[in-house]
């Protein structure tokens, strides 16, 4: 069984991180690609762009219903069985978001959907 994590892309590289898979659609911000260890980066499976707006313009106010669209877009999603596929083999796998928001954060909401779905 995978073990996740999720952790900031500007925190420091650990053994431990296991696979490190880079969980959002844009690149991180000043993060030179050479500066970050990553395994893989997953666009595929992150909020669509309209979501990702709509949720920004209140985080608070529309985590809820953000949770809920964004399970439905991974639900609709035909890459996520690829990306459960990949993983499946690694017994860690550090999910990298580069948001300064630790609560409201997609890779949490991202993260328990894979952990329901990796046992299916």
């Amino acid at each position: 069984m995978v073990q996740f994590k999720i952790k900031r892309v500007y925190e420091d590289y650990a053994e431990a991180d296991g696979y490190r898979v880079l969980v959002d659609k844009l690149w991180p911000r000043g993060m030179k690609k050479e500066a970050l260890k990553y395994d893989y980066w997953a666009k595929d499976i992150t909020p669509s762009t309209a979501l990702r707006r709509w949720c920004h313009e209140d985080i608070p106010g529309h985590w809820n219903e953000f949770t809920i669209r964004y399970q439905e877009e991974l639900a609709d999603s035909s890459h996520v069985a690829d990306f459960l596929a990949l993983i499946k083999p690694y017994p860690v796998v550090t999910l990298l978001y580069a948001s300064k928001e630790p609560v409201h954060n997609h890779a949490r909401i991202l993260r328990d959907y894979l952990e329901i779905h990796l046992k299916e």
